[in-house]
């Protein structure tokens, strides 16, 4: 394993982890629970809070283990009823769980339970990293899940790795670490008797990105993989390295630390606070198009202005997030809007100056002005 994910990764660089525990990990198929595995997990969280580390776990599971409890067949997964029933039951099993768990070496457990709609409203999401902070202040392992017994199709996360990456921004950790039941990226399917693991991913970039559509990704199916390279984006636009490791083993954080197998994803530059949630954010209300001189103007800094717009897609209200794209549909930059959809395709392709007498008000003189504005 490379030297700078050690690093990344330790107390003395990291005062702050995210540790993200799947259900694969955490339950058998039958729906019991992998408790000697589990204890060894939660020795290497206590060995790291000694040495002057915070850690959040975000942690799967509840569906499985209510399911069990139940007696829902497919998992608790038959249908959405199934799995919000499955979740009300398994959150209790769940956090009664981490909790003993956690108190066997004298940490106190902190449920948060949250929905995609807690992380994309920035009221809420200032309130949850205020939550976060005052109980990593106190000592206490926050245990954050997502809220399955409320959360429907339309507003949910669907997976906890970018469950995972989001917490991250909100609570400003360093690091983020993804455990699987695969070692990490690969070239290719990693069955193949060729494919190798990737150590290092310096930019999540197409290449990147057709690896996994071509199934290199683990035996969790693409889908897997696919999620876990967008919380690697998320992170890492924040400035937060993450590390895709195996959780097959036992004390899995001690295994990555002493150079177990993992794929790193080097973080960027950090944006502000502001703008990595922009970044990071999964749901948008709208797009607008642009040309190649505002798709310039962006990348060299400066605001959206109405004449280099081309057209407007979606309901959206003043301070909405909507997606800037070309005309080849690919979002290039993320920001809140000045004006409301009806208002913004009016104004598309006209001159400030002309801007009054469109609206017949003093308008803002930018679509998307470059302060609530970040590149993607």
């Amino acid at each position: 394993m490379v030297a700078n994910l050690n690093a990344a990764f330790l107390p003395t660089s990291c005062p702050l982890l995210v540790v993200k525990v799947g259900s694969s990990l955490l339950v058998q198929p039958d729906g019991k629970l992998r408790r000697e595995w589990l204890q060894t997990l939660v020795a290497d969280i206590s060995a790291r809070h000694k040495a002057g580390q915070r850690i959040i776990i975000v942690t799967s599971g509840a569906i499985a283990l209510g399911a069990r409890r139940l007696g829902f067949d497919k998992g608790g997964r038959a249908s959405l009823a199934d799995a919000q029933a499955a979740a009300s039951v398994g959150q209790i099993v769940l956090s009664g769980i981490w909790a003993d768990l956690l108190e066997a070496q004298s940490l106190a457990a902190a449920q948060i339970l949250v929905t995609l709609d807690d992380l994309e409203d920035r009221r809420r999401y200032l309130n949850i990293a205020a939550t976060l902070d005052r109980l990593l202040g106190a000592g206490a392992v926050p245990v954050i899940n997502e809220n399955d017994s409320v959360a429907t199709e339309e507003i949910r996360f669907g997976d906890n790795d970018r469950l995972a990456a989001r917490v991250a921004q909100a609570a400003g950790a360093a690091g983020v670490v993804l455990l699987s039941d695969v070692d990490g990226l690969f070239d290719r399917a990693p069955h193949l008797p060729d494919a190798m693991l990737l150590p290092t991913v310096e930019k999540i970039d197409g290449r990147v990105r057709v690896m996994v559509a071509e199934g290199s990704s683990s035996g969790m199916g693409s889908g897997g993989m696919a999620s876990k390279l967008d919380a690697a984006d998320i992170a890492t636009r924040a400035g937060i390295g993450l590390v895709i490791a195996s959780g097959l083993r036992d004390h899995p954080l001690l295994a990555l630390e002493q150079g177990g197998a993992a794929t790193f994803f080097v973080p960027r530059e950090g944006a502000s606070a502001r703008k990595s949630w922009l970044s990071g954010r999964l749901t948008v209300k709208g797009r607008i198009r642009i040309d190649d001189g505002a798709v310039q103007a962006l990348k060299n800094g400066s605001s959206l202005l109405p004449a280099g717009a081309l057209s407007v897609e979606g309901e959206f209200k003043r301070g909405d997030v909507i997606d800037i794209s070309a005309d080849d549909d690919i979002a290039i930059a993320r920001g809140l809007s000045e004006y409301d959809a009806v208002d913004a395709a009016r104004i598309c392709g006209h001159r400030s100056s002309e801007l009054a007498a469109i609206l017949g008000t003093v308008p803002r003189s930018v679509l998307v002005h470059r302060d609530q504005l970040v590149l993607l």
